[in-house]
């Protein structure tokens, strides 16, 4: 006799998710400083000149790669600002990062690409010190390489790891995480860092925006965990439950925040030991460590 369970029904019996994390599990996350030398050109899809700092975070099966540029001189007059720096931020995808999608995507033209660089600039503006570099401009690109769901969070992430290697000053780190609840085989849990299969089934699409029902939320954030500041908190369900089932949710990707922050900040501390250590002449230098 053969049985008709299939491996999602066994990891539903034991109260765990699909890729087999529990609920308030993050996905594996991998965090690299300085994945491109200050000195590269970085061709037709990244701009074309030295970076100043870059950083790649994967997180599960999503991998985003950010480049900065600057403070440098404005191109423009009319851009200036007297007071402060301009943030300009590009987000990207790769024609093979969505997977069954080989379609090449405008950055000018792509409404959610045009949108989430929106977001990405507003969460990064909470926490630039950009008072300090008047009549300039920072560049930050973003280029999504693999895309399994949960690419806005990632790309945050990479920016302020990014930001951290250019030595640019922030208040604070900007983590993001991502949280959900949906009624799923008779659970209804909260789940954090939500992968692409989660996200179809809080949205009810592959599109990741405003298709479920009222019984469903999907929420990313950012927050700034030291000062406990919540800089971006992006929901586009209806929310059945109101303002308190909002807040659960809300605490819940808070929390994943707090555990992306201990693996964003032990990268750092890593990439600080690595210049010590090169400074000192004792550095080792690994080739393809990633």
């Amino acid at each position: 006799m053969t049985s008709s369970l299939q491996r999602t029904d066994i990891l539903s019996l034991i109260h765990l998710r699909s890729d087999g994390r529990r609920p308030n599990e993050i996905r594996h996350m991998t965090c690299h400083l300085g994945a491109l030398p200050p000195t590269t050109d970085c061709g037709s899809a990244l701009p074309s000149s030295a970076c100043s700092g870059s950083a790649m975070v994967t997180m599960g099966l999503t991998q985003v790669l950010c480049i900065v540029r600057g403070p440098c001189d404005v191109g423009r007059r009319t851009e200036e600002l007297p007071d402060r720096a301009t943030l300009e931020v590009t987000m990207r995808t790769a024609p093979f990062a969505p997977p069954g999608d080989r379609r090449s995507t405008n950055p000018t033209s792509d409404r959610r690409l045009i949108e989430q660089s929106h977001l990405l600039q507003k969460a990064l503006s909470a926490s630039i010190l950009l008072h300090l570099y008047p009549k300039s401009k920072i560049s930050v690109t973003v280029m999504v390489l693999a895309d399994d769901g949960g690419r806005l969070e990632a790309a945050i992430n990479a920016c302020t790891l990014a930001l951290i290697d250019a030595g640019i000053p922030l208040k604070d780190m900007v983590c993001a995480c991502s949280a959900g609840r949906w009624n799923a085989g008779g659970s209804d849990e909260i789940v954090v860092d939500l992968n692409r299969r989660e996200i179809q089934a809080a949205t009810g699409g592959a599109s990741g925006g405003g298709g479920g029902t009222s019984d469903t939320i999907y929420l990313p954030v950012a927050t700034m965990p030291q000062r406990g500041t919540v800089v971006l908190s992006q929901c586009e369900s209806r929310l059945s439950g109101g303002a308190e089932a909002f807040g659960e949710v809300l605490e819940c990707a808070r929390a994943g925040c707090e555990m992306v922050m201990e693996v964003m900040a032990a990268a750092v501390r890593e990439r600080g030991a690595g210049l010590w250590k090169a400074r000192e002449g004792k550095a080792t230098v690994v080739l393809d460590d990633w």
